[in-house]
């Protein structure tokens, strides 16, 4: 395995009373997709702060790229990108004009800063719109465009803080291929995100924050397969729903959820067949119009984690 590329490790952050970050550790393979996910007020944008050399830990330390962030946060800065919750762009510049001022302010020389600009614009089919003001663009074109600002100076760490927030499905699903692309390029991205499809989509490995701590790692299907499979019942008469109910908890060992008026799921422990669950709710009287085993959804994890106390 080659060495990670971020890590973090006993990271601390206090803002007054309330503690941000509680000891919390991480590391980002080099030249992957690491999604951060947690509720909100879990530390995730302190974490990224802290990492993007913009805040200065209580304690722990931290390095990027071979860097550490609080000693060497200049050359931290010399190779990280940051794309925060709200685009940093100015409406009254074009979208060209906003790339060759960020290229100035990242010390390039006129011509190079002109020159990345329309790579940048053309890479990323921006270029029909390069010379409209940005106020006159959607939403998902502002959060391309800040995206974009952040790759002037190549980086080798890409920190994305919530980038498609608010953005409608397509817009989405337009940043999902430009961090793809940057990735295949070989940069490493950091993903703070609330959107659980959209780290079940992009993230190589997740990590799950609450209470200002990671409380577990792994990939999406190594989390989905902790938790075990789940089990989805549909009943013929939603009378019926109780009885089965008590059927599944009895199985179980947990009560099960109700995902509509004649519908239930829950978590199974290892072990289980299908062919026993039915043969249960057929001696309880209930008749199935549906059941099914299946892999927990990414969403699931997430709620069955971060809703068992730290420990």
């Amino acid at each position: 395995m080659p060495d990670p590329i971020v890590v973090a490790e006993g990271l601390r952050k206090s803002f007054g009373d309330v503690q941000a970050l509680r000891g919390l550790d991480l590391s980002v393979r080099k030249g992957t997709v690491c999604g951060v996910l947690g509720p909100n007020g879990a530390g995730k944008t302190t974490a990224v702060r802290i990492l993007a050399t913009l805040s200065v830990p209580d304690a722990g330390h931290a390095r990027v790229a071979g860097y550490d962030v609080v000693r060497q946060a200049g050359e931290v800065r010399a190779r990280i990108g940051l794309a925060g919750q709200y685009a940093a762009v100015d409406e009254k510049l074009t979208g060209r004009g906003n790339l060759r001022m960020f290229g100035r302010l990242s010390h390039l020389p006129r011509r190079e800063a002109h020159r990345r600009a329309d790579e940048l614009l053309d890479r990323f089919g921006l270029t029909d719109a390069a010379d409209r003001r940005v106020a006159g663009y959607s939403g998902g074109m502002r959060r391309r465009l800040d995206l974009i600002a952040s790759l002037i100076l190549r980086p080798e760490v890409l920190f994305l803080d919530e980038p498609t927030t608010g953005l409608d499905p397509r817009s989405r699903g337009e940043i999902w291929d430009s961090v793809r692309e940057l990735v295949a390029d070989g940069a490493t991205v950091l993903l703070t995100t609330q959107y659980l499809d959209e780290a079940d989509r992009l993230a190589d490995d997740v990590a799950i924050v609450d209470h200002g701590r990671v409380i577990a790692t792994g990939t999406p299907d190594e989390l989905k397969a902790a938790i075990g499979d789940r089990l989805d019942v549909v009943v013929e008469d939603p009378a019926d729903l109780g009885p089965a109910a008590a059927v599944l908890t009895g199985l179980a060992g947990a009560e099960p959820t109700a995902t509509a008026a004649d519908a239930l799921s829950v978590a199974l422990p290892g072990g289980f067949r299908l062919a026993g669950v039915v043969r249960e709710l057929d001696r309880a009287g209930v008749a199935v119009a549906d059941v099914r085993l299946r892999r927990p959804t990414l969403d699931e994890v997430f709620l069955r984690l971060t809703e068992e106390p730290v420990r």
